[in-house]
């Protein structure tokens, strides 16, 4: 019980640790910059950053959000960011253990909060994050039991194939990212889940962006990005997807 206690404490600390870089990658990405070169720096005034100003979560609350050197505020992005990789490393590893699946899947929760943010700021999906990360899914197949080869090829290509049909035809809504996006979660977790997590994105998406149309906040004219919506729903799918389906098929398919 103790060990167990303390690995889940390890792992959500780790997801702390990895959450700090990707808010490296969230921001220098979009704007052509190096994630390695220079030194994590302050946006504003450019000052590099210490090593106490950049433990996760901690430098923010001691710092009351704001820059030591400059006094500009910090982006509650930077936290949120933090928090948000930690704890779904969490729920992971009390889903899966300490195994193949828990290291693939950590890496796509990974790619999929740096890409979800980057969507919501920039309303775009960098073909630097999703051509490697197709390539790489594709390769942990061969060598990880998390999915088949053949599996993982034939879950990329089904959901991009009706994305892509679907940009095609409407035009609007759906970008080619979002094509992408979903061939490289289908070569993680398979056509199955990948659909199951667009169902979901898609209903979190009725019921975030129906009341705000509701109120005039938002029009059929607003642009909305679809990448934060089919992240949200991989991971629930990856996290609930076998509760899901079993209750779909002893409710519904079994009558």
């Amino acid at each position: 019980m103790v060990y167990s206690v303390l690995y889940r404490i390890i792992v959500f600390i780790i997801g702390l640790i990895f959450g700090s870089f990707l808010n490296v990658m969230i921001y220098r990405i979009p704007r052509k910059e190096s994630i390695v070169f220079p030194a994590s720096n302050c946006p504003e005034c450019k000052e590099r950053l210490k090593a106490r100003d950049l433990i996760p979560v901690f430098s923010f609350i001691i710092k009351r959000g704001k820059c030591t050197y400059c006094g500009e505020k910090i982006s509650l992005q930077y936290p949120v960011v933090e928090l948000l990789t930690g704890f779904l490393l969490l729920l992971l590893f009390i889903k899966t253990g300490l195994n193949s699946r828990f290291f693939v899947y950590s890496l796509l929760f990974m790619v999929l909060i740096v890409l979800s943010f980057i969507d919501l700021e920039h309303m775009i999906i960098p073909n630097k994050i999703t051509y490697p990360a197709f390539i790489i899914a594709i390769i942990f197949s061969l060598f990880f039991d998390h999915i088949e080869f053949t599996s993982a090829l034939i879950g990329a290509l089904i959901p991009a194939a009706v994305f892509l049909l679907i940009a095609l035809i409407y035009g609007k809504g759906l970008g080619m990212g979002d094509v992408k996006l979903v061939a490289v979660i289908g070569a993680v977790i398979g056509w199955e889940y990948t659909f199951l997590g667009i169902a979901i994105g898609s209903l979190l998406g009725i019921i975030i962006i129906l009341p705000l149309m509701m109120a005039r906040i938002m029009d059929r004219k607003t642009r909305i990005p679809f990448g934060p919506l089919i992240s949200a729903g991989t991971v629930i799918s990856i996290l609930l997807g076998q509760e899901i389906f079993a209750f779909l098929y002893n409710n519904i398919w079994k009558g």
